[in-house]
Order: C-alpha cells, then structure tokens, then sequence
C-alpha cells in the first residue's frame, strides 16, 4: 500500500491523517504575518477565506489533496479558520464535533457568527466535508495539540452522554505536529483539546471544503473553488 493509500485508509477508518510538512515556509510566514495587522489580540477568527493569503493557501492545499486522492477535485473551500493560543489566550475545548457550517438555506434555523449565517446541516452533508487544520508554529504534547476519539466520525450525530461514552470505550489519539504539517480531519470526528502546559504559542489554520452545490436546499456563504491540478503530462518530473 502506498503512503497516498495509506492515509486515505486512515482518514475512512479513522476519521483523520497527519500529512507531514505539506506546506512551504514562505507561503506559512506570509500567511502569519498577514493576520498581525488585520487580528490584532484577537484568539482567531473564523471568516478568513476572503483574505489573499488563506485564499492562495486554500488552492496550495486543494491541488496537493487532489493529487493524493484526498480530495475530490470538484470540492470548494468554504471556510479558514485561525485558532491562536498562547499564554495569555489559552483555552481548553471540550469534546465535541463541528456540526455547524458557514451556510443559509429557506426554513433552515441559523445562528450568526461573526455577522455571517451557520446552520446545523443533515449528516449526509457533515459526512461528505473534509477538514485541514494547518499548523504554524510546532505543536507538541505540552501546547494543547488535539486529542481524537479514532473512528467516531462513522456513528453520525452524538449527543454527551454518547460521546463520552465512546471516548472511554475507544480512548483517544494525541494529535501533535510540527510547524507546516497539515491534520486531515473528518467534522464528526469526536475531538476535544486542553489548555497548554507550556507558554508556547500554538496557531492553526482550520479549512473546510465540501461539495460546491449542496443538497437541502443550502447555499454557502462563500467558496474558493481553487485551481485545478495538472494533468501528469504537464507536471514537472
């Protein structure tokens, strides 16, 4: 089994893969120093796909997905979100799975965030999204790294009692990363994280992409469709 085979199998079975220094230096300083003007102390926030550098790291990751075979290549990107803790903003997350998507649609209930409409979609659509949580800076075991729950993404919606339940029965994976790595991520994933133990900072990047056209009558806030991949005749040997 290849590696490219290797972890498709894991993101399906699992719910998640590690895709280790997928992203270039430049393109991670560029889009860091782009959100010190624009966050200042901000922890994040979660309507960053418009901005040029999330938009370019969009397309840098949907033609690499692409071309693993980890994503189809008519999916969108439809959301950046950044997560920055340090020792002064630093949080813990209790465990839980994004069921929440930056869409609107007739009749469907919504929540604004950040001025902008969320809604709680079927799981046929929560099913067919895919996650990238971008890492720039190190993430060791001590600055709060993800903990998941393998393989929770295939038993639908949970409610607490039935993800707490699944968490002791199955345990959970620590997921840390270095600086440029990348966390492939299915949104029912069960996950959760701690507060840091150490005065690190700890920013990541979370995209998602999903279908361009949804069922249910929902339409995306936004999208970034990205550009397509070349054809293995014109790629560079």
């Amino acid at each position: 089994m290849t590696s490219a085979n290797s972890r498709a199998a894991m993101l399906d079975e699992a719910g998640y893969a590690l895709l280790p220094a997928l992203l270039p230096a430049d393109l991670l300083l560029q889009t860091a120093q782009s959100f010190e003007s624009t966050l200042g102390q901000a922890a994040g926030s979660r309507n960053l796909l418009a901005q040029p550098q999330c938009h370019e790291m969009a397309n840098h990751l949907k033609v690499q997905l692409v071309d693993m075979n980890l994503l189809d290549a008519s999916s969108v990107a439809v959301q950046c979100t950044l997560f920055d803790k340090t020792a002064d903003r630093n949080w813990l997350v209790a465990l839980h799975q994004d069921t929440s998507i930056p869409a609107s649609g007739p009749g469907t209930p919504a929540v604004v965030k950040e001025g902008e409409p969320y809604v709680q979609p079927p799981v046929d659509v929560l099913q067919s999204l895919l996650a990238v949580r971008v890492h720039l800076d190190d993430c060791g075991a001590d600055a709060g790294p993800l903990r998941v729950v393998p393989g929770s993404h295939r038993a639908g919606r949970l409610d607490d009692t039935q993800a707490q339940a699944m968490r002791a029965n199955r345990g959970e994976a620590i997921c840390t990363a270095a600086r440029g790595d990348a966390l492939l991520m299915r949104p029912l994933l069960l996950h959760a994280s701690s507060r840091a133990r150490s005065p690190v900072r700890r920013r990541v990047l979370h995209f998602l992409f999903g279908p361009e056209r949804l069922p249910h009558g929902l339409v995306w806030n936004r999208t970034v469709a990205g550009a397509q991949p070349a054809s293995p005749a014109l790629q560079e040997n």
